[in-house]
């Protein structure tokens, strides 16, 4: 897969992590895509590595998709962790 379709794949990844883990994050928007891109590249990483599942170049592979929202979810747990709400 291209790195267009990990950014793809990272920024619906980011959508579906904030839509399972909602609330305000301190970011907004911007920082949870953010958050989604890092989250596809590193989950598809692990995955790679130590997961024994090595990346394929369909962009429909569902392994794929989990590693990418779980590495999302991981992340985006972690931001709210460690700068809270900054909105109030």
């Amino acid at each position: 897969m291209s790195i267009v379709g990990w950014i793809i794949l990272g920024l619906l990844a980011g959508a579906i992590a904030k839509f399972l883990l909602p609330g305000r994050d301190p970011g907004g928007f911007i920082g949870t895509t953010l958050i989604g891109i890092a989250g596809a590249f590193i989950g598809g990483w692990i995955s790679a590595r130590w997961l024994d599942h090595p990346i394929t170049k369909d962009f429909y592979d569902g392994t794929t998709w989990a590693a990418a929202i779980g590495g999302s979810l991981v992340l985006l747990i972690g931001y709210r962790i460690l700068f809270g709400n900054s909105r109030d």
